[in-house]
């Protein structure tokens, strides 16, 4: 089992133990990973806002340079597997279009026919690896740990591929099958806000405060994401949000893949728990995190 890995512009910088994680968790469980060869930026949102086809464009020649490696493509970040998605939609429903962004991909002298299948970690560690398979190689189980799982608004929405766009289970379902505790998380699907923590910074700090409090009123004693934009929000802005707000936020905010990887046996430097601004407090945890150290 073999994919094009796109790890995208976040996962480069801001989000690097995502990357790191998702990586080694895919080695631990022998699934391949080939870096896109000289990918882009998939585009986000911003390029959509100015000119769809140009936008359309530059996010298929990531999905151009991944069918002529004969792979399916894996994106981790929520934006880009959703940007990439709906290009590879666009190409697939519109001749017309799919013949002017091949236009512009000759340039490169790359074409597109959307044969290619934009997969999310999640969805292939679910629905290709199994859990049966994952449990039978976990090391360590994440016994009392009380998860809030957080899927944030993109990774669903607007057509769920492999998970309900309302209630999704599958990281509720992997991370139980490690042994942690799930706790109820109605605002599982809630927006975080995303870039207007940069524009309308109050608007964003609401909508976080409220997501800090419902993860702590449940019980939680950290939040996992597969979002790098939630994770970023979530954590380093507790702070701000907690002199605005007069509370006491200190919540870790993990990606998922950190905590599959703990279970895996996966050395804890190499997964990133140790770039947490908010570190994990769970005695049991720290103590299996130690003992993978070791």
């Amino acid at each position: 089992m073999e994919f094009a890995y796109y790890p995208g512009c976040s996962l480069e910088y801001t989000a690097k133990p995502y990357d790191q994680s998702t990586r080694e968790v895919f080695k631990a469980l022998g699934i391949g990973l080939r870096e896109v060869e000289d990918w882009n930026c998939c585009g986000a949102t911003m390029y959509m806002s100015i000119n769809k086809l140009v936008a359309y464009s530059v996010s298929a020649r990531n999905l151009a340079i991944a069918q002529n490696m004969g792979c399916d493509i894996c994106a981790p970040c929520s934006s880009c597997y959703t940007i990439l998605r709906k290009t590879n939609q666009y190409v697939q429903w519109d001749p017309h279009a799919r013949d002017k962004i091949n236009e512009a991909l000759s340039a490169a002298k790359l074409s597109y026919e959307g044969q290619v299948k934009v997969r999310h970690p999640l969805d292939i560690l679910i629905n290709d690896v199994g859990l049966n398979a994952i449990v039978a190689k976990t090391r360590y189980r994440l016994d009392g740990l009380r998860v809030a799982p957080y899927y944030g608004c993109q990774i669903v929405r607007p057509q769920a591929e492999f998970d309900d766009p309302d209630d999704p289970q599958t990281m509720d379902k992997l991370l139980a099958a490690l042994g942690a505790e799930i706790v109820p998380y109605p605002d599982k699907v809630r927006c975080c806000g995303g870039m207007l923590m940069t524009t309308y910074e109050e608007v964003a700090q609401n909508l976080n405060h409220d997501l800090l409090r419902s993860a702590e009123e449940n019980g939680a004693e950290v939040i996992a994401t597969l979002c790098p934009l939630c994770q970023m929000n979530l954590e380093s802005y507790q702070p701000k949000i907690n002199k605005r707000f007069n509370t006491h936020h200190h919540m870790p905010v993990v990606f998922f893949t950190q905590l599959l990887g703990l279970a895996l046996g996966v050395e804890p430097a190499k997964l990133g728990l140790d770039s947490l601004l908010v570190r994990l407090t769970n005695p049991k945890l720290k103590a299996k995190a130690a003992e993978v150290a070791v």
